[in-house]
Protein backbone atom coordinates (compact mmCIF):
# COMPACT_ATOMS: atom_id res chain seq x y z
CA UNK A 1 0.00 0.00 0.00
CA UNK A 2 1.34 3.49 -0.83
CA UNK A 3 1.75 6.27 1.51
CA UNK A 4 -1.35 8.16 0.07
CA UNK A 5 -3.83 10.00 2.19
CA UNK A 6 -7.19 11.69 1.74
CA UNK A 7 -8.69 14.38 3.66
CA UNK A 8 -12.41 15.20 2.32
CA UNK A 9 -15.62 16.24 4.07
CA UNK A 10 -18.59 18.16 3.98
CA UNK A 11 -20.25 21.03 5.70
CA UNK A 12 -22.91 19.25 8.16
CA UNK A 13 -26.25 22.04 6.94
CA UNK A 14 -28.84 19.62 6.44
CA UNK A 15 -29.18 16.02 5.09
CA UNK A 16 -26.75 15.26 1.86
CA UNK A 17 -28.57 15.05 -1.62
CA UNK A 18 -27.70 13.69 -4.71
CA UNK A 19 -25.66 16.36 -6.12
CA UNK A 20 -23.51 15.34 -3.01
CA UNK A 21 -23.34 11.95 -3.96
CA UNK A 22 -22.63 12.35 -7.89
CA UNK A 23 -20.13 15.24 -7.08
CA UNK A 24 -18.40 12.89 -3.95
CA UNK A 25 -19.76 10.68 -2.00
CA UNK A 26 -19.51 7.79 -4.78
CA UNK A 27 -16.52 8.93 -5.41
CA UNK A 28 -15.58 8.58 -1.94
CA UNK A 29 -16.62 4.94 -1.94
CA UNK A 30 -15.03 4.14 -5.04
CA UNK A 31 -11.45 4.87 -3.58
CA UNK A 32 -12.23 3.61 -0.01
CA UNK A 33 -12.39 0.20 -1.99
CA UNK A 34 -9.42 0.48 -3.88
CA UNK A 35 -6.72 0.06 -1.19
CA UNK A 36 -4.61 2.33 -2.39
CA UNK A 37 -4.53 4.71 0.38
CA UNK A 38 -3.32 4.49 3.69
CA UNK A 39 -5.58 6.14 5.26
CA UNK A 40 -8.60 8.37 4.47
CA UNK A 41 -10.35 11.14 6.54
CA UNK A 42 -13.41 12.11 6.22
CA UNK A 43 -14.88 15.71 7.88
CA UNK A 44 -17.81 16.83 9.49
CA UNK A 45 -16.84 19.87 9.10
CA UNK A 46 -19.15 21.94 11.73
CA UNK A 47 -16.56 24.86 12.53
CA UNK A 48 -16.73 25.89 8.78
CA UNK A 49 -20.96 25.55 8.71
CA UNK A 50 -20.57 27.96 11.53
CA UNK A 51 -19.00 30.55 10.02
CA UNK A 52 -22.13 31.31 8.43
CA UNK A 53 -24.71 30.12 10.44
CA UNK A 54 -23.31 31.28 14.01
CA UNK A 55 -26.64 32.26 15.05
CA UNK A 56 -27.93 29.12 14.36
CA UNK A 57 -25.87 26.47 16.38
CA UNK A 58 -28.69 24.05 16.81
CA UNK A 59 -28.85 23.49 12.67
CA UNK A 60 -25.10 22.38 12.72
CA UNK A 61 -25.39 20.28 15.56
CA UNK A 62 -28.97 17.96 14.09
CA UNK A 63 -26.89 17.98 10.99
CA UNK A 64 -24.04 16.52 12.25
CA UNK A 65 -25.86 13.11 13.04
CA UNK A 66 -27.63 13.27 9.77
CA UNK A 67 -24.62 13.96 7.57
CA UNK A 68 -23.14 10.79 9.47
CA UNK A 69 -25.91 8.70 8.45
CA UNK A 70 -25.73 9.83 5.00
CA UNK A 71 -21.89 8.71 5.19
CA UNK A 72 -23.28 5.34 6.34
CA UNK A 73 -25.53 4.89 4.04
CA UNK A 74 -23.97 5.07 0.67
CA UNK A 75 -21.31 2.76 1.60
CA UNK A 76 -18.55 4.16 4.00
CA UNK A 77 -17.14 1.85 6.26
CA UNK A 78 -15.78 3.42 9.03
CA UNK A 79 -13.20 0.50 9.18
CA UNK A 80 -11.83 1.31 6.16
CA UNK A 81 -11.73 5.24 6.80
CA UNK A 82 -11.71 7.92 9.54
CA UNK A 83 -15.22 9.74 10.25
CA UNK A 84 -14.94 12.32 12.26
CA UNK A 85 -16.13 15.81 13.44
CA UNK A 86 -13.74 19.17 12.85
CA UNK A 87 -14.43 20.89 16.30
CA UNK A 88 -13.06 18.06 18.10
CA UNK A 89 -9.68 18.63 17.20
CA UNK A 90 -8.65 21.47 18.39
CA UNK A 91 -5.23 21.26 16.74
CA UNK A 92 -6.81 22.68 13.48
CA UNK A 93 -7.46 25.67 15.11
CA UNK A 94 -3.91 25.93 16.27
CA UNK A 95 -2.86 25.64 13.17
CA UNK A 96 -4.63 27.95 11.29
CA UNK A 97 -3.56 30.09 13.96
CA UNK A 98 -0.19 30.09 12.40
CA UNK A 99 -1.05 29.88 8.93
CA UNK A 100 -2.96 33.18 8.77
CA UNK A 101 0.41 34.64 9.57
CA UNK A 102 1.64 33.08 5.94
CA UNK A 103 -1.08 34.82 3.89
CA UNK A 104 -2.32 38.31 3.34
CA UNK A 105 -5.55 39.80 3.46
CA UNK A 106 -5.80 41.01 -0.24
CA UNK A 107 -4.41 37.08 -1.69
CA UNK A 108 -7.28 35.91 0.35
CA UNK A 109 -9.68 38.80 -1.14
CA UNK A 110 -8.24 37.99 -4.72
CA UNK A 111 -9.40 34.15 -4.11
CA UNK A 112 -12.43 33.07 -6.83
CA UNK A 113 -14.07 30.86 -4.64
CA UNK A 114 -14.17 33.22 -1.74
CA UNK A 115 -15.41 36.19 -3.99
CA UNK A 116 -18.04 33.50 -5.44
CA UNK A 117 -19.49 32.40 -2.15
CA UNK A 118 -19.59 36.50 -0.69
CA UNK A 119 -21.51 37.08 -3.32
CA UNK A 120 -23.69 34.13 -2.92
CA UNK A 121 -24.05 34.60 0.40
CA UNK A 122 -25.27 37.87 0.02
CA UNK A 123 -22.78 39.18 2.87
CA UNK A 124 -21.79 42.54 1.05
CA UNK A 125 -19.24 44.52 3.39
CA UNK A 126 -20.34 42.35 6.37
CA UNK A 127 -18.37 39.35 5.81
CA UNK A 128 -17.63 37.33 9.36
CA UNK A 129 -13.69 37.11 9.43
CA UNK A 130 -14.44 33.09 9.97
CA UNK A 131 -15.79 33.09 6.91
CA UNK A 132 -13.56 35.24 4.97
CA UNK A 133 -10.64 32.93 6.44
CA UNK A 134 -11.64 29.79 6.03
CA UNK A 135 -9.31 28.77 2.89
CA UNK A 136 -6.24 29.37 5.79
CA UNK A 137 -8.71 26.72 7.84
CA UNK A 138 -9.00 24.50 4.98
CA UNK A 139 -5.43 24.35 4.52
CA UNK A 140 -4.89 23.28 7.95
CA UNK A 141 -7.53 20.71 7.64
CA UNK A 142 -5.71 18.86 4.78
CA UNK A 143 -1.70 19.49 5.88
CA UNK A 144 -2.48 17.98 9.78
CA UNK A 145 -3.67 14.75 8.02
CA UNK A 146 -0.68 15.37 5.49
CA UNK A 147 -2.80 14.52 3.12
CA UNK A 148 -1.36 13.86 -0.21
CA UNK A 149 -4.78 13.70 -2.16
CA UNK A 150 -8.54 16.16 -1.84
CA UNK A 151 -10.79 15.45 -4.15
CA UNK A 152 -12.82 18.37 -4.42
CA UNK A 153 -15.05 19.83 -7.48
CA UNK A 154 -13.35 22.19 -9.88
CA UNK A 155 -15.10 25.18 -8.28
CA UNK A 156 -12.73 24.56 -4.92
CA UNK A 157 -9.50 24.57 -6.92
CA UNK A 158 -8.67 27.74 -6.26
CA UNK A 159 -8.98 26.78 -2.51
CA UNK A 160 -6.53 23.82 -2.73
CA UNK A 161 -4.03 26.12 -4.76
CA UNK A 162 -3.97 28.20 -1.48
CA UNK A 163 -3.08 25.42 0.89
CA UNK A 164 -0.69 24.51 -1.65
CA UNK A 165 0.68 28.13 -1.86
CA UNK A 166 0.45 27.90 2.26
CA UNK A 167 2.54 24.75 2.77
CA UNK A 168 5.23 26.21 -0.03
CA UNK A 169 5.57 29.09 2.55
CA UNK A 170 5.80 27.83 5.73
CA UNK A 171 8.30 24.83 4.19
CA UNK A 172 10.44 27.69 3.02
CA UNK A 173 10.33 29.14 5.90
CA UNK A 174 10.63 27.04 8.72
CA UNK A 175 11.39 23.14 7.73
CA UNK A 176 10.11 21.18 4.86
CA UNK A 177 7.64 19.24 7.46
CA UNK A 178 3.75 19.87 5.67
CA UNK A 179 2.70 17.92 3.18
CA UNK A 180 1.84 19.46 -0.58
CA UNK A 181 -1.57 18.25 -1.35
CA UNK A 182 -3.05 17.16 -4.77
CA UNK A 183 -6.01 17.82 -6.06
CA UNK A 184 -8.15 14.53 -7.40
CA UNK A 185 -10.89 15.51 -9.81
CA UNK A 186 -14.26 13.32 -10.83
CA UNK A 187 -13.05 12.16 -14.64
CA UNK A 188 -16.64 12.83 -15.87
CA UNK A 189 -18.18 15.73 -16.29
CA UNK A 190 -21.70 15.19 -15.44
CA UNK A 191 -19.47 14.46 -11.94
CA UNK A 192 -18.92 18.12 -11.26
CA UNK A 193 -22.33 19.94 -10.58
CA UNK A 194 -25.45 18.71 -11.02
CA UNK A 195 -28.45 21.22 -11.23
CA UNK A 196 -31.38 21.74 -9.14
CA UNK A 197 -34.59 19.74 -10.18
CA UNK A 198 -35.81 23.28 -11.33
CA UNK A 199 -33.09 23.60 -13.39
CA UNK A 200 -31.01 26.21 -11.76
CA UNK A 201 -27.04 25.41 -11.42
CA UNK A 202 -26.84 24.46 -8.33
CA UNK A 203 -28.77 22.05 -5.49
CA UNK A 204 -29.29 23.89 -2.86
CA UNK A 205 -31.27 23.46 0.19
CA UNK A 206 -32.52 26.74 1.00
CA UNK A 207 -33.85 26.68 -2.60
CA UNK A 208 -35.70 23.33 -2.22
CA UNK A 209 -34.83 21.98 -5.72
CA UNK A 210 -32.87 18.89 -3.88
CA UNK A 211 -33.23 15.48 -4.04
CA UNK A 212 -32.29 14.19 -0.35
CA UNK A 213 -30.22 10.85 -0.85
CA UNK A 214 -33.22 9.70 2.45
CA UNK A 215 -35.93 10.68 0.39
CA UNK A 216 -38.81 8.29 0.42
CA UNK A 217 -39.22 6.36 -2.99
CA UNK A 218 -42.65 8.19 -3.57
CA UNK A 219 -40.73 11.56 -2.70
CA UNK A 220 -37.90 10.71 -5.30
CA UNK A 221 -40.89 10.54 -7.69
CA UNK A 222 -42.65 13.10 -7.13
CA UNK A 223 -39.40 15.62 -7.43
CA UNK A 224 -38.62 13.65 -11.08
CA UNK A 225 -42.32 13.69 -12.37
CA UNK A 226 -42.21 17.93 -11.72
CA UNK A 227 -38.13 17.95 -13.17
CA UNK A 228 -37.48 21.09 -15.37
CA UNK A 229 -36.68 20.20 -19.03
CA UNK A 230 -37.31 21.65 -22.42
CA UNK A 231 -39.83 24.63 -21.81
CA UNK A 232 -39.98 24.71 -25.74
CA UNK A 233 -40.85 20.87 -25.79
CA UNK A 234 -44.68 21.29 -25.26
CA UNK A 235 -46.32 18.65 -27.27
CA UNK A 236 -44.82 15.04 -27.60
CA UNK A 237 -43.82 15.38 -31.15
CA UNK A 238 -41.98 18.40 -30.97
CA UNK A 239 -37.98 18.27 -31.42
CA UNK A 240 -36.84 18.64 -27.95
CA UNK A 241 -33.24 20.17 -26.45
CA UNK A 242 -30.85 17.84 -24.70
CA UNK A 243 -28.49 20.97 -23.96
CA UNK A 244 -29.88 22.17 -20.26
CA UNK A 245 -32.60 19.96 -19.87
CA UNK A 246 -31.81 18.60 -16.54
CA UNK A 247 -33.34 15.33 -16.94
CA UNK A 248 -30.84 14.48 -19.56
CA UNK A 249 -28.29 15.85 -17.38
CA UNK A 250 -29.54 13.33 -14.66
CA UNK A 251 -29.28 10.33 -17.12
CA UNK A 252 -26.03 11.38 -18.14
CA UNK A 253 -24.95 10.99 -14.68
CA UNK A 254 -26.40 8.19 -13.11
CA UNK A 255 -28.02 6.15 -16.56
CA UNK A 256 -25.93 2.73 -17.74
CA UNK A 257 -26.91 0.30 -20.16
CA UNK A 258 -28.52 -2.24 -18.24
CA UNK A 259 -30.94 0.18 -17.34
CA UNK A 260 -32.46 0.32 -20.41
CA UNK A 261 -32.90 -3.65 -20.38
CA UNK A 262 -34.66 -3.23 -16.87
CA UNK A 263 -36.81 -0.35 -17.82
CA UNK A 264 -36.60 0.78 -21.22
CA UNK A 265 -36.65 -2.20 -23.36
CA UNK A 266 -37.63 0.29 -26.32
CA UNK A 267 -34.01 1.64 -26.68
CA UNK A 268 -30.16 0.39 -26.46
CA UNK A 269 -28.30 3.11 -25.47
CA UNK A 270 -28.75 6.80 -23.74
CA UNK A 271 -27.95 8.09 -26.97
CA UNK A 272 -30.49 6.33 -28.94
CA UNK A 273 -32.36 8.15 -26.60
CA UNK A 274 -31.32 11.67 -27.24
CA UNK A 275 -31.53 10.99 -30.69
CA UNK A 276 -35.09 10.22 -30.43
CA UNK A 277 -36.42 13.42 -28.38
CA UNK A 278 -34.06 15.46 -30.34
CA UNK A 279 -35.94 14.25 -33.49
CA UNK A 280 -39.36 14.64 -31.95
CA UNK A 281 -41.91 11.60 -31.05
CA UNK A 282 -40.69 11.36 -27.32
CA UNK A 283 -42.67 12.54 -24.14
CA UNK A 284 -41.03 14.14 -21.01
CA UNK A 285 -43.82 11.91 -18.78
CA UNK A 286 -41.51 8.77 -20.50
CA UNK A 287 -38.10 10.11 -19.81
CA UNK A 288 -38.90 11.04 -16.59
CA UNK A 289 -40.28 7.62 -15.57
CA UNK A 290 -37.25 5.96 -16.87
CA UNK A 291 -35.24 8.47 -14.68
CA UNK A 292 -37.23 8.16 -11.68
CA UNK A 293 -36.74 4.31 -12.00
CA UNK A 294 -32.68 4.06 -11.91
CA UNK A 295 -32.87 6.75 -9.01
CA UNK A 296 -34.99 4.34 -7.23
CA UNK A 297 -32.50 1.23 -7.77
CA UNK A 298 -29.98 3.40 -6.73
CA UNK A 299 -31.44 5.12 -3.76
CA UNK A 300 -32.91 2.10 -2.47
CA UNK A 301 -30.20 0.12 -0.65
CA UNK A 302 -28.80 3.74 0.78
CA UNK A 303 -31.99 4.03 2.21
CA UNK A 304 -32.47 0.98 3.82
CA UNK A 305 -28.96 1.08 5.15
CA UNK A 306 -29.86 4.46 6.21
CA UNK A 307 -32.35 3.78 8.06
CA UNK A 308 -30.85 0.52 9.95
CA UNK A 309 -28.22 2.70 11.24
CA UNK A 310 -31.39 5.34 12.15
CA UNK A 311 -32.43 2.85 14.54
CA UNK A 312 -29.58 3.22 16.90
CA UNK A 313 -28.12 7.20 17.00
CA UNK A 314 -25.91 6.23 20.35
CA UNK A 315 -23.87 4.11 17.58
CA UNK A 316 -23.35 6.45 15.38
CA UNK A 317 -22.10 8.93 17.64
CA UNK A 318 -19.88 6.93 19.31
CA UNK A 319 -18.48 6.04 15.89
CA UNK A 320 -17.99 9.36 15.22
CA UNK A 321 -16.24 9.76 19.11
CA UNK A 322 -13.52 7.33 18.20
CA UNK A 323 -12.96 8.82 14.87
CA UNK A 324 -12.43 12.11 16.30
CA UNK A 325 -10.05 10.99 18.94
CA UNK A 326 -7.96 8.90 16.35
CA UNK A 327 -7.90 11.53 13.87
CA UNK A 328 -6.83 14.34 17.20
CA UNK A 329 -4.09 12.37 17.62
CA UNK A 330 -2.70 12.50 14.03
CA UNK A 331 -3.81 16.14 14.05
CA UNK A 332 -1.31 16.45 17.42
CA UNK A 333 1.53 14.74 15.99
CA UNK A 334 1.91 17.20 12.72
CA UNK A 335 0.93 20.29 15.42
CA UNK A 336 4.40 18.56 16.96
CA UNK A 337 6.09 18.84 13.97
CA UNK A 338 5.00 22.09 13.14
CA UNK A 339 6.26 23.70 16.23
CA UNK A 340 9.11 22.16 16.58
CA UNK A 341 10.16 23.78 13.07
CA UNK A 342 8.95 26.93 14.56
CA UNK A 343 11.44 26.66 17.35
CA UNK A 344 7.99 27.39 19.94
CA UNK A 345 8.29 23.96 21.50
CA UNK A 346 9.68 25.39 24.34
CA UNK A 347 9.52 22.96 26.61
CA UNK A 348 10.92 19.75 24.96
Amino acid sequence: MSEKIILTGDRPTGKLHIGHYVGSLRQRVALQNTGEFKKIFIMIADVQALTDNFANPEKVRESVAQVALDYLGVGLDSKKCTIFIQSQIPELTELTTYYLNLVTVSRVGRNPTVKSEISQKGFGESVPLGFFCYPVSQASDITAFKATTVPVGEDQKPMLEQAREIVRKFNEIYSPVLVEPEIYLAKKDACLRLPGTDGKAKMSKSIGNCIYLSDSAKDVRTKVMSMYTDPTHIHKEDPGHIEGNTVFTYLDAFCKKEHFERYLKDYSSLDELKDHYKRGGLGDVQIKKFLASILEEILSPMRERREEYAKDIPAVMEMLHKGSDAARETAAATLDEVKTAMHINYFK
